[in-house]
Protein backbone atom coordinates (compact mmCIF):
# COMPACT_ATOMS: atom_id res chain seq x y z
CA UNK A 1 0.00 0.00 0.00
CA UNK A 2 1.68 3.51 -1.08
CA UNK A 3 2.28 5.99 1.30
CA UNK A 4 1.74 9.46 1.62
CA UNK A 5 5.68 10.12 1.52
CA UNK A 6 5.85 8.78 -2.48
CA UNK A 7 6.59 11.43 -4.93
CA UNK A 8 6.76 11.51 -8.73
CA UNK A 9 9.17 13.79 -10.64
CA UNK A 10 7.48 14.38 -14.33
CA UNK A 11 9.05 15.43 -17.29
CA UNK A 12 6.68 16.79 -19.73
CA UNK A 13 7.06 16.60 -23.75
CA UNK A 14 7.02 13.34 -24.55
CA UNK A 15 4.01 11.82 -26.78
CA UNK A 16 3.02 8.24 -25.77
CA UNK A 17 3.27 5.42 -27.73
CA UNK A 18 2.57 1.64 -27.51
CA UNK A 19 -0.23 0.07 -25.54
CA UNK A 20 -1.46 -0.46 -22.41
CA UNK A 21 -3.49 -3.31 -20.31
CA UNK A 22 -6.31 -2.20 -18.25
CA UNK A 23 -6.91 -3.13 -15.05
CA UNK A 24 -10.50 -4.62 -12.74
CA UNK A 25 -12.50 -1.70 -12.25
CA UNK A 26 -11.63 0.07 -9.08
CA UNK A 27 -15.41 0.54 -8.62
CA UNK A 28 -16.67 -3.04 -9.12
CA UNK A 29 -13.68 -5.06 -7.22
CA UNK A 30 -13.50 -4.32 -3.52
CA UNK A 31 -17.05 -4.33 -3.76
CA UNK A 32 -17.13 -8.13 -5.51
CA UNK A 33 -14.95 -8.65 -2.46
CA UNK A 34 -16.80 -7.86 0.04
CA UNK A 35 -19.86 -9.80 -1.23
CA UNK A 36 -18.20 -13.05 -1.50
CA UNK A 37 -18.99 -12.60 2.16
CA UNK A 38 -22.56 -13.80 1.69
CA UNK A 39 -21.39 -16.75 0.24
CA UNK A 40 -20.68 -20.18 2.40
CA UNK A 41 -18.32 -21.56 0.00
CA UNK A 42 -14.67 -20.14 -1.12
CA UNK A 43 -14.60 -17.33 -4.29
CA UNK A 44 -12.09 -16.55 -6.08
CA UNK A 45 -12.06 -13.36 -7.71
CA UNK A 46 -9.94 -12.64 -10.70
CA UNK A 47 -8.15 -9.63 -12.56
CA UNK A 48 -8.37 -7.29 -9.47
CA UNK A 49 -6.19 -4.19 -9.55
CA UNK A 50 -2.84 -3.78 -7.19
CA UNK A 51 -4.22 -1.06 -5.62
CA UNK A 52 -4.97 0.05 -1.65
CA UNK A 53 -8.48 -0.24 -1.71
CA UNK A 54 -8.32 -4.22 -2.99
CA UNK A 55 -5.41 -4.22 -0.43
CA UNK A 56 -7.19 -2.40 2.32
CA UNK A 57 -10.53 -4.97 1.71
CA UNK A 58 -8.51 -7.97 1.97
CA UNK A 59 -7.01 -6.86 4.87
CA UNK A 60 -10.86 -5.82 6.82
CA UNK A 61 -11.66 -9.57 5.42
CA UNK A 62 -8.97 -11.00 7.63
CA UNK A 63 -9.52 -9.10 10.33
CA UNK A 64 -13.26 -9.98 10.52
CA UNK A 65 -11.55 -13.69 10.89
CA UNK A 66 -12.23 -14.76 7.01
CA UNK A 67 -9.54 -14.98 4.66
CA UNK A 68 -8.38 -13.43 1.34
CA UNK A 69 -5.14 -14.52 0.05
CA UNK A 70 -3.84 -13.15 -3.36
CA UNK A 71 -3.00 -16.66 -5.33
CA UNK A 72 -1.05 -15.53 -8.55
CA UNK A 73 -1.50 -12.26 -10.45
CA UNK A 74 -4.76 -10.39 -9.68
CA UNK A 75 -6.19 -12.89 -8.42
CA UNK A 76 -7.83 -13.68 -4.33
CA UNK A 77 -9.28 -16.44 -2.65
CA UNK A 78 -11.71 -15.55 -0.42
CA UNK A 79 -12.70 -18.01 2.16
CA UNK A 80 -15.48 -17.47 4.76
CA UNK A 81 -16.18 -20.03 7.48
CA UNK A 82 -14.00 -18.39 10.04
CA UNK A 83 -15.78 -14.49 10.12
CA UNK A 84 -16.10 -14.54 14.00
CA UNK A 85 -17.06 -10.56 14.15
CA UNK A 86 -19.22 -8.01 12.72
CA UNK A 87 -17.22 -4.96 13.54
CA UNK A 88 -14.53 -3.17 11.98
CA UNK A 89 -11.38 -1.01 13.00
CA UNK A 90 -12.28 2.82 13.15
CA UNK A 91 -9.41 2.99 11.07
CA UNK A 92 -10.92 1.80 8.21
CA UNK A 93 -13.43 4.64 7.98
CA UNK A 94 -10.40 7.29 7.60
CA UNK A 95 -8.63 5.82 5.08
CA UNK A 96 -11.62 4.71 2.48
CA UNK A 97 -15.66 5.22 2.05
CA UNK A 98 -15.66 0.96 1.56
CA UNK A 99 -16.87 0.31 5.16
CA UNK A 100 -19.83 0.73 4.91
CA UNK A 101 -20.53 -1.77 2.12
CA UNK A 102 -19.78 -4.36 4.70
CA UNK A 103 -22.98 -4.08 6.61
CA UNK A 104 -25.19 -6.16 4.11
CA UNK A 105 -22.84 -9.35 5.40
CA UNK A 106 -22.45 -8.76 8.41
CA UNK A 107 -25.92 -8.47 8.66
CA UNK A 108 -26.80 -11.12 7.14
CA UNK A 109 -24.48 -12.92 9.24
CA UNK A 110 -24.68 -11.91 12.67
CA UNK A 111 -27.69 -9.36 12.84
CA UNK A 112 -25.41 -6.57 13.10
CA UNK A 113 -22.57 -4.36 11.98
CA UNK A 114 -20.25 -1.86 13.84
CA UNK A 115 -18.91 0.45 10.86
CA UNK A 116 -17.02 3.68 11.12
CA UNK A 117 -18.47 6.18 9.18
CA UNK A 118 -16.59 6.91 5.97
CA UNK A 119 -14.09 9.00 4.83
CA UNK A 120 -12.09 8.67 1.23
CA UNK A 121 -12.16 11.82 -1.64
CA UNK A 122 -13.47 15.07 -0.61
CA UNK A 123 -15.74 15.37 -3.75
CA UNK A 124 -19.55 17.06 -1.71
CA UNK A 125 -21.51 15.20 0.78
CA UNK A 126 -22.31 12.25 -1.20
CA UNK A 127 -24.86 11.21 0.96
CA UNK A 128 -25.26 7.64 2.68
CA UNK A 129 -28.81 8.79 3.66
CA UNK A 130 -29.99 6.89 0.04
CA UNK A 131 -28.13 3.58 1.00
CA UNK A 132 -29.45 4.04 5.28
CA UNK A 133 -33.33 4.81 4.31
CA UNK A 134 -33.84 1.59 2.10
CA UNK A 135 -32.09 -0.41 4.58
CA UNK A 136 -34.27 1.10 7.00
CA UNK A 137 -37.28 -0.04 5.03
CA UNK A 138 -35.93 -3.36 5.46
CA UNK A 139 -35.99 -3.65 8.84
CA UNK A 140 -32.48 -2.43 9.99
CA UNK A 141 -32.03 0.34 12.51
CA UNK A 142 -29.13 2.52 12.81
CA UNK A 143 -27.43 4.41 16.18
CA UNK A 144 -24.21 6.55 15.76
CA UNK A 145 -22.19 6.18 18.71
CA UNK A 146 -18.11 7.52 19.14
CA UNK A 147 -17.87 7.89 15.26
CA UNK A 148 -19.47 3.81 14.75
CA UNK A 149 -22.43 3.30 12.95
CA UNK A 150 -24.06 0.09 14.47
CA UNK A 151 -26.58 -1.42 12.61
CA UNK A 152 -29.07 -3.98 13.53
CA UNK A 153 -31.49 -6.35 12.32
CA UNK A 154 -32.69 -9.83 13.25
CA UNK A 155 -33.88 -10.30 9.84
CA UNK A 156 -34.41 -8.20 6.80
CA UNK A 157 -37.68 -8.29 4.80
CA UNK A 158 -38.34 -7.52 1.32
CA UNK A 159 -39.75 -3.91 -0.04
CA UNK A 160 -40.56 -1.67 -2.23
CA UNK A 161 -37.96 1.12 -2.66
CA UNK A 162 -37.67 3.94 -4.94
CA UNK A 163 -34.29 6.24 -4.80
CA UNK A 164 -34.70 9.60 -4.78
CA UNK A 165 -31.49 10.25 -6.56
CA UNK A 166 -29.18 8.18 -8.48
CA UNK A 167 -26.56 6.02 -6.64
CA UNK A 168 -24.10 3.92 -7.72
CA UNK A 169 -22.67 2.56 -4.06
CA UNK A 170 -26.58 2.56 -2.58
CA UNK A 171 -27.26 0.50 -5.58
CA UNK A 172 -24.93 -2.23 -4.92
CA UNK A 173 -25.55 -1.77 -1.28
CA UNK A 174 -29.51 -2.49 -1.10
CA UNK A 175 -28.64 -5.31 -3.54
CA UNK A 176 -26.35 -7.47 -1.02
CA UNK A 177 -29.14 -6.80 1.56
CA UNK A 178 -31.52 -8.09 -0.67
CA UNK A 179 -30.54 -10.84 -1.84
CA UNK A 180 -30.38 -12.66 1.86
CA UNK A 181 -34.03 -10.86 3.03
CA UNK A 182 -36.70 -12.76 3.44
CA UNK A 183 -39.02 -12.32 0.77
CA UNK A 184 -38.92 -10.12 -2.97
CA UNK A 185 -37.15 -6.76 -2.84
CA UNK A 186 -38.05 -4.04 -5.57
CA UNK A 187 -35.28 -1.13 -6.22
CA UNK A 188 -36.78 1.44 -8.51
CA UNK A 189 -34.59 4.75 -9.83
CA UNK A 190 -31.69 2.25 -9.40
CA UNK A 191 -28.58 3.07 -10.85
CA UNK A 192 -27.37 1.90 -14.33
CA UNK A 193 -23.67 1.61 -13.82
CA UNK A 194 -21.89 -1.67 -15.99
CA UNK A 195 -19.70 -2.01 -12.49
CA UNK A 196 -23.26 -2.71 -11.10
CA UNK A 197 -23.90 -5.54 -13.58
CA UNK A 198 -20.70 -7.17 -12.85
CA UNK A 199 -21.78 -7.40 -9.41
CA UNK A 200 -25.36 -8.99 -10.60
CA UNK A 201 -23.80 -11.18 -12.51
CA UNK A 202 -21.04 -12.57 -9.65
CA UNK A 203 -24.17 -12.62 -6.89
CA UNK A 204 -26.35 -14.90 -9.72
CA UNK A 205 -23.20 -17.27 -10.03
CA UNK A 206 -23.26 -17.53 -6.35
CA UNK A 207 -26.68 -18.34 -6.15
CA UNK A 208 -28.60 -15.41 -6.11
CA UNK A 209 -31.79 -14.01 -8.12
CA UNK A 210 -31.54 -10.63 -9.32
CA UNK A 211 -32.42 -9.20 -12.38
CA UNK A 212 -33.29 -6.28 -14.59
CA UNK A 213 -36.65 -6.17 -14.82
CA UNK A 214 -37.12 -2.54 -16.52
CA UNK A 215 -35.75 0.65 -16.97
CA UNK A 216 -33.67 1.60 -13.06
CA UNK A 217 -35.80 -1.29 -11.69
CA UNK A 218 -34.35 -4.38 -10.13
CA UNK A 219 -35.86 -7.59 -8.35
CA UNK A 220 -34.05 -9.65 -5.91
CA UNK A 221 -35.39 -12.48 -4.59
CA UNK A 222 -34.13 -12.88 -1.27
CA UNK A 223 -32.65 -16.94 -0.95
CA UNK A 224 -31.41 -18.57 2.17
CA UNK A 225 -28.04 -19.43 1.39
CA UNK A 226 -24.64 -18.46 -1.28
CA UNK A 227 -22.41 -20.32 -2.54
CA UNK A 228 -19.18 -19.33 -3.97
CA UNK A 229 -18.26 -18.43 -7.06
CA UNK A 230 -15.23 -17.42 -9.85
CA UNK A 231 -15.28 -14.03 -11.39
CA UNK A 232 -13.29 -11.90 -13.62
CA UNK A 233 -13.81 -7.71 -12.78
CA UNK A 234 -14.90 -5.93 -15.78
CA UNK A 235 -12.11 -3.56 -17.05
CA UNK A 236 -11.42 -0.72 -15.31
CA UNK A 237 -13.38 2.40 -18.16
CA UNK A 238 -12.14 5.23 -15.35
CA UNK A 239 -8.34 3.84 -16.10
CA UNK A 240 -9.04 3.75 -19.90
CA UNK A 241 -10.23 7.53 -20.22
CA UNK A 242 -7.09 7.93 -18.22
CA UNK A 243 -4.95 6.93 -20.54
CA UNK A 244 -7.22 7.84 -23.89
CA UNK A 245 -6.86 11.54 -22.37
CA UNK A 246 -2.75 11.16 -21.75
CA UNK A 247 -2.04 9.35 -25.28
CA UNK A 248 -4.60 12.05 -26.83
CA UNK A 249 -3.08 15.28 -24.63
CA UNK A 250 0.38 14.18 -25.08
CA UNK A 251 -0.17 14.35 -28.96
CA UNK A 252 0.73 10.48 -29.03
CA UNK A 253 -0.58 7.08 -30.32
CA UNK A 254 -1.53 4.24 -27.93
CA UNK A 255 -3.87 0.86 -27.77
CA UNK A 256 -5.49 0.52 -24.46
CA UNK A 257 -6.45 -3.17 -24.68
CA UNK A 258 -9.27 -4.88 -23.01
CA UNK A 259 -11.53 -1.32 -23.11
CA UNK A 260 -15.07 -2.07 -23.93
CA UNK A 261 -16.66 0.90 -26.32
CA UNK A 262 -20.16 -0.59 -24.51
CA UNK A 263 -18.83 0.94 -21.38
CA UNK A 264 -17.08 3.97 -23.15
CA UNK A 265 -20.26 5.67 -25.39
CA UNK A 266 -20.64 8.72 -23.75
CA UNK A 267 -16.79 9.84 -23.92
CA UNK A 268 -16.38 8.43 -27.69
CA UNK A 269 -19.07 11.04 -28.57
CA UNK A 270 -16.93 13.51 -27.05
CA UNK A 271 -13.94 12.55 -28.54
CA UNK A 272 -15.87 12.93 -32.06
CA UNK A 273 -17.03 16.57 -31.08
CA UNK A 274 -13.19 17.49 -29.90
CA UNK A 275 -11.71 16.21 -33.14
CA UNK A 276 -9.36 13.52 -31.22
CA UNK A 277 -9.00 9.79 -33.07
CA UNK A 278 -9.94 6.78 -32.02
CA UNK A 279 -10.64 3.28 -33.68
CA UNK A 280 -12.38 0.08 -31.96
CA UNK A 281 -10.82 -3.39 -31.95
CA UNK A 282 -10.94 -7.00 -30.83
CA UNK A 283 -8.28 -5.99 -29.02
CA UNK A 284 -9.30 -3.03 -27.46
CA UNK A 285 -9.54 0.76 -28.80
CA UNK A 286 -7.05 2.42 -29.92
CA UNK A 287 -6.83 6.73 -28.91
CA UNK A 288 -4.75 8.73 -31.11
CA UNK A 289 -4.19 12.42 -31.82
CA UNK A 290 -5.00 13.66 -34.89
CA UNK A 291 -4.91 17.10 -35.01
CA UNK A 292 -5.74 20.65 -33.37
CA UNK A 293 -8.53 19.89 -30.98
CA UNK A 294 -11.75 21.89 -30.94
CA UNK A 295 -13.50 23.63 -28.15
CA UNK A 296 -16.31 21.33 -26.65
CA UNK A 297 -19.07 21.90 -23.51
CA UNK A 298 -19.54 18.87 -21.67
CA UNK A 299 -22.51 18.36 -19.15
CA UNK A 300 -21.88 15.67 -16.77
CA UNK A 301 -24.76 12.98 -15.94
CA UNK A 302 -25.72 9.42 -14.46
CA UNK A 303 -25.21 6.56 -16.64
CA UNK A 304 -25.24 6.25 -19.63
CA UNK A 305 -24.24 9.91 -19.93
CA UNK A 306 -20.55 11.46 -19.54
CA UNK A 307 -19.45 10.08 -16.09
CA UNK A 308 -17.91 13.08 -12.94
CA UNK A 309 -14.88 10.58 -12.75
CA UNK A 310 -13.92 11.49 -16.33
CA UNK A 311 -14.78 15.22 -16.05
CA UNK A 312 -11.39 16.38 -14.56
CA UNK A 313 -9.44 14.14 -17.36
CA UNK A 314 -11.36 15.58 -19.99
CA UNK A 315 -10.57 18.89 -18.42
CA UNK A 316 -7.21 18.44 -19.85
CA UNK A 317 -8.15 17.85 -23.48
CA UNK A 318 -10.04 21.17 -23.64
CA UNK A 319 -7.17 22.75 -22.06
CA UNK A 320 -5.20 22.01 -25.13
CA UNK A 321 -8.31 22.84 -27.61
CA UNK A 322 -8.58 26.30 -29.32
CA UNK A 323 -11.47 28.64 -27.92
CA UNK A 324 -13.77 28.23 -24.96
CA UNK A 325 -14.99 25.19 -23.85
CA UNK A 326 -17.43 24.74 -20.90
CA UNK A 327 -17.73 21.84 -18.11
CA UNK A 328 -20.79 21.62 -16.27
CA UNK A 329 -21.02 19.57 -13.59
CA UNK A 330 -24.09 17.84 -12.03
CA UNK A 331 -23.16 14.90 -10.31
CA UNK A 332 -21.04 15.30 -7.55
CA UNK A 333 -21.06 18.94 -5.33
CA UNK A 334 -17.98 19.53 -5.56
CA UNK A 335 -15.46 18.14 -8.18
CA UNK A 336 -13.26 21.34 -9.38
CA UNK A 337 -10.91 20.78 -6.73
CA UNK A 338 -8.12 20.47 -9.40
CA UNK A 339 -8.32 24.11 -10.86
CA UNK A 340 -6.28 25.93 -9.18
CA UNK A 341 -3.37 23.32 -9.54
CA UNK A 342 -4.55 24.40 -13.37
CA UNK A 343 -4.54 27.77 -13.17
CA UNK A 344 -0.70 27.35 -11.78
CA UNK A 345 0.47 25.61 -14.27
CA UNK A 346 -0.63 28.13 -17.14
CA UNK A 347 -4.43 27.37 -17.80
CA UNK A 348 -7.00 30.23 -18.23
CA UNK A 349 -10.28 28.91 -16.31
CA UNK A 350 -12.97 30.66 -14.98
CA UNK A 351 -15.48 29.81 -12.44
CA UNK A 352 -19.21 30.65 -13.37
CA UNK A 353 -22.85 29.95 -12.43
CA UNK A 354 -24.53 28.18 -15.21
CA UNK A 355 -28.40 28.82 -16.15
CA UNK A 356 -30.53 28.21 -13.90
CA UNK A 357 -32.52 24.28 -14.52
CA UNK A 358 -36.18 25.04 -14.29
CA UNK A 359 -35.99 22.63 -11.12
CA UNK A 360 -32.76 22.55 -9.77
CA UNK A 361 -33.23 20.34 -6.74
CA UNK A 362 -33.96 17.67 -9.71
CA UNK A 363 -31.72 18.74 -11.98
CA UNK A 364 -28.93 18.12 -9.94
CA UNK A 365 -27.58 14.32 -8.31
CA UNK A 366 -26.57 15.80 -5.17
CA UNK A 367 -28.48 16.94 -2.31
CA UNK A 368 -29.28 20.62 -3.39
CA UNK A 369 -29.90 21.71 0.60
CA UNK A 370 -26.56 20.92 1.16
CA UNK A 371 -24.96 22.73 -1.41
CA UNK A 372 -22.49 25.62 -0.38
CA UNK A 373 -22.02 29.11 -1.53
CA UNK A 374 -18.13 28.10 -1.97
CA UNK A 375 -18.97 25.12 -4.35
CA UNK A 376 -18.45 25.67 -8.41
CA UNK A 377 -21.11 24.20 -10.77
CA UNK A 378 -19.60 24.93 -13.81
CA UNK A 379 -16.34 26.46 -15.25
CA UNK A 380 -14.89 28.45 -18.38
CA UNK A 381 -11.91 26.98 -20.15
CA UNK A 382 -9.76 29.28 -22.47
CA UNK A 383 -7.07 27.08 -24.50
CA UNK A 384 -4.98 26.16 -26.03
CA UNK A 385 -2.69 25.97 -22.91
CA UNK A 386 1.04 25.11 -22.72
CA UNK A 387 1.20 23.69 -18.93
CA UNK A 388 4.29 24.32 -17.17
CA UNK A 389 5.77 22.07 -14.26
CA UNK A 390 5.40 23.24 -10.56
CA UNK A 391 5.62 21.34 -7.26
CA UNK A 392 2.50 20.38 -6.12
CA UNK A 393 0.29 17.77 -3.45
CA UNK A 394 -2.35 15.53 -4.37
CA UNK A 395 -5.31 16.10 -2.26
CA UNK A 396 -7.96 13.34 -4.49
CA UNK A 397 -8.21 10.35 -6.62
CA UNK A 398 -9.15 12.33 -9.73
CA UNK A 399 -7.93 15.54 -9.45
CA UNK A 400 -4.30 14.04 -8.80
CA UNK A 401 -4.37 11.80 -11.90
CA UNK A 402 -5.34 15.23 -13.92
CA UNK A 403 -2.55 17.46 -12.99
CA UNK A 404 -0.05 14.12 -13.71
CA UNK A 405 -1.97 14.58 -17.37
CA UNK A 406 -1.42 18.56 -17.19
CA UNK A 407 2.23 17.75 -16.42
CA UNK A 408 2.93 14.58 -18.99
CA UNK A 409 1.60 17.35 -21.86
CA UNK A 410 2.81 20.61 -21.05
CA UNK A 411 6.54 21.43 -20.88
CA UNK A 412 8.80 21.50 -17.85
CA UNK A 413 9.55 18.95 -14.60
CA UNK A 414 6.97 18.58 -11.74
CA UNK A 415 6.97 16.96 -8.39
CA UNK A 416 3.56 15.53 -6.80
CA UNK A 417 3.88 14.83 -3.43
CA UNK A 418 1.09 12.72 -2.10
CA UNK A 419 0.76 10.12 -4.82
CA UNK A 420 -0.99 7.40 -2.98
CA UNK A 421 -4.06 9.11 -3.39
CA UNK A 422 -3.58 8.48 -6.95
CA UNK A 423 -2.72 4.55 -6.46
CA UNK A 424 -6.15 4.15 -4.58
CA UNK A 425 -7.54 4.31 -8.24
CA UNK A 426 -4.86 3.31 -10.17
CA UNK A 427 -2.34 -0.02 -10.61
CA UNK A 428 1.22 0.85 -11.33
CA UNK A 429 0.19 3.78 -13.26
CA UNK A 430 3.79 5.38 -12.99
CA UNK A 431 5.30 2.09 -14.94
CA UNK A 432 2.18 1.46 -17.29
CA UNK A 433 2.84 5.09 -18.93
CA UNK A 434 6.78 5.06 -18.56
CA UNK A 435 6.62 1.75 -20.50
CA UNK A 436 4.74 4.14 -23.05
CA UNK A 437 7.04 6.76 -23.49
CA UNK A 438 6.41 9.48 -20.15
CA UNK A 439 9.29 10.82 -17.91
CA UNK A 440 8.47 9.85 -14.58
CA UNK A 441 10.46 9.14 -11.61
CA UNK A 442 8.93 7.71 -8.23
CA UNK A 443 10.37 9.12 -5.31
CA UNK A 444 10.27 7.13 -1.77
CA UNK A 445 11.04 9.61 0.90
Amino acid sequence: MTTGKTSFVITGGTPLRGSVRVSGAKNASYKLMVAALLGEEESRILNLPAISDVSMVAEIIQSLGGEAKEAGEGTYLIKTNGINSFSLAQKYGDISRASTIFIAPLLARFGEARVPLPGGDKIGKRPLGRHFDGLKKMGASFVQENGMLIVKADKLVGTRYRFDKNTHTGTETLIMAAVRAEGTTYLENAALEPEIDDLILFLNNMGAKIRRTAHKTIEIQGVSELKGAIHRVMPDRNEAVSYACAAIASKGDIIVENAREQDLIAFLEKLDAVGAGYEVGDYGIRFFYKGPLKATDLLTEVHPGFMTDWQPLWAILVCHASGTSTIHETVMQNRFQYVDVLRKMGAKIEEYTPESAEDQKDFYNFNWEDRQDTDVRAIKISGPTDFKGGEFTVHDLRAGATILLAAMSGSGETILHNVGQIERGYSQIDKKLVSMGAKIKRIEE
